[in-house]
């Protein structure tokens, strides 16, 4: 008796068991290959935007066959079914509780369009531009942390896609890649603040034009999307006395990938025009300026 017969009657004696191992076989198959499809698109497509999609869909066409052959596996050859699938659903639940999520959640979005790899996403606290997002973990180029405004720290983080179960997404991109940003610029008290206000205005509406006339088609797209009401999107100048000097704040809309360039050249801008006014318009600042020395009278007896 050879090997092979052996095996055949070990088989035919253990119909579950080998039943379980046949089903294992066809799962480790299935993922290898999975596997070499994707490294064999990788090499051979340009393209990155194709190799990108051609690759996950090889991934999720290998899982959803997984779960078609674990169907008729379950429901068409193990007797004993409702034990079976009750302790492997028992043991699965588990052990694999982050990872069922995490699958899970690979498919919530895809299907909802929570975000798509190139968005600008925060979520459990980390903020990132999504590079990646495979069946179980979402990755991300990190921003910020030690490093000012929106720009990339430099660390790629990889997070499991179950947290869009467990707390808010906050999305830059998706629907309406606008946000709106504002700085505030204190002017000197005895300033010409009409001319103040004429070159805040004017630098912010001749930088900025681009960013509105675009951001109102998407705004209306939004609209009509969901519940909610037109909002301002040119740029706005509210003016509030403070003790020490004339607060300007300059409110307006700016591509999210842009806040801090545009930021950086309004500053520049406004500045040197503030200049070119030969000290009729100043800047304030919180150093003490004393502005007269009282009259000391010393009587000497």
């Amino acid at each position: 008796m050879d090997v092979f017969e052996k095996i055949s009657q070990w088989m035919d004696a253990h119909p579950i068991s080998s039943n379980v191992i046949t089903y294992l076989i066809w799962v480790i198959f299935i993922i290898l290959t999975i596997a070499f499809l994707r490294r064999l698109l990788r090499k051979r497509l340009p393209d990155s935007t194709v190799r990108y999609k051609s690759q996950k869909a090889v991934e999720i066409f290998g899982y959803v066959l997984i779960i078609i052959i674990t169907i008729s596996f379950f429901t068409g050859s193990i007797k004993d079914f409702a034990l079976a699938i009750g302790l492997l659903t028992a043991g699965i639940t588990i052990t694999l509780q982050e990872l069922i999520l995490s699958v899970a959640g690979s498919f919530y979005i895809f299907l909802v369009g929570v975000y798509k790899p190139g968005d600008r996403i925060e979520i459990h606290k980390i903020k990132g531009d999504v590079i990646d997002i495979d069946s179980i973990y979402t990755t991300m180029m990190e921003i910020g942390e030690w490093v000012s405004s929106d720009n990339y720290s430099g660390r790629i983080v990889k997070l499991s896609n179950a947290f869009v179960f467990k707390g808010p997404v906050y999305n830059y991109s998706k629907d309406f890649p606008f946000v709106w940003d504002e700085f505030n610029l204190p002017i000197r008290y005895g300033s010409d603040v009409d001319l103040a206000k004429t070159i805040v205005v004017q630098i912010a509406s001749e930088i900025l034009s681009e960013y509105v006339s675009e951001s109102i088609a998407e705004w209306n797209q939004v609209v009509q999307k969901y519940y909610i009401e037109n909002a301002q999107v040119d740029p706005t100048l509210a003016i509030t006395m403070t003790d020490n000097w004339i607060q300007f704040n300059l409110r307006y809309i700016v591509d999210y990938k842009k806040r801090r360039v545009t930021k950086h050249i309004l500053n520049e801008r406004i500045g040197k025009e503030i200049e070119k006014t030969n000290g009729t318009v100043k800047l304030a600042s919180t150093t003490f300026e004393v502005v007269q020395i009282p009259t000391i009278n010393v009587k000497k007896e």
